[in-house]
């Protein structure tokens, strides 16, 4: 599978891109997270954390058990790129609530050690409907920040000022005849999805009917994550699964 690289676009620097959302500008990280440069805020989306644990508590299917150290890592990374002072973790954090008992001491430890000095919010989701204290934070169903709603699930109809995740984006693009799929970010600079950020998440395909409540037959922007960068692509080139 081709993988998108800033060579074939005659990109040299495409790591991040500016994203608006109701005239207030982010900043899209190819690592799948949106900053916030006016509010210092960094947020990410569907991390499920200890997914690889709850398959293997339920015998059901044996995933590695490293998902949630590297998506950790990968958030440390993100946080340390921009110097986010907040952080705000939109929805299914953890793959169930008894996710962060199962979280090992060392990866509680990095945890730990990246909330220190910076507010923390859990958003809560579909599979985290409770989030222990032992994750540390704060906890909230969904905030306000500036007129912008934090939430998990975006609402149906012709929302505006959102932001929120749980619907996994990605998007299969036809390429100089080549096919990639590639998780993103999807918006009509009246609200915005962010891609889900955990190791071991997949994707829902943007052109899918679950994004239909979402974002209706309106015309909307794509930033799909690629090897070495995050690239707006034509919605013309994308195609179903």
């Amino acid at each position: 599978m081709l993988g998108l690289k800033p060579e074939r676009f005659n990109m040299t620097d495409y790591a991040t891109q500016p994203i608006s959302v109701c005239g207030k500008a982010f900043v899209g990280d190819q690592s799948g997270a949106l900053y916030w440069p006016g509010e210092r805020t960094l947020i990410v989306a569907d991390l499920h954390l200890e997914k690889g644990s709850a398959f293997a508590a339920r015998g059901t299917q044996m995933l590695p058990p490293y998902d949630t150290r590297e998506t950790l890592l990968k958030l440390a990374r993100a946080i340390d790129k921009f110097d986010a002072q907040t952080v705000i973790a939109l929805g299914d954090s953890f793959h169930d609530p008894d996710g962060s008992e199962r979280m090992s001491s060392e990866n509680l430890a990095i945890l730990r050690i990246m909330q220190e000095d910076r507010r923390w919010l859990w958003i809560t989701g579909n599979h985290d409907p409770e989030i222990a204290e032992r994750a540390g934070g704060e906890v909230q169903t969904e905030i306000e920040i500036e007129g912008l709603r934090f939430r998990h699930e975006p609402f149906p109809g012709p929302v505006t000022h959102e932001i929120a995740g749980h619907l996994h984006p990605a998007a299969r693009l036809s390429l100089h005849g080549y096919t990639l799929r590639r998780a993103c970010f999807i918006g009509n600079g009246r609200r915005l999805v962010l891609p889900a950020y955990g190791a071991l998440t997949g994707g829902l395909n943007i052109l899918d009917s679950a994004f239909e409540p979402v974002f209706g037959h309106e015309r909307f922007s794509v930033w799909m994550l690629g090897d070495e960068g995050l690239y707006p692509v034509a919605t013309r080139s994308l195609k179903p699964d």
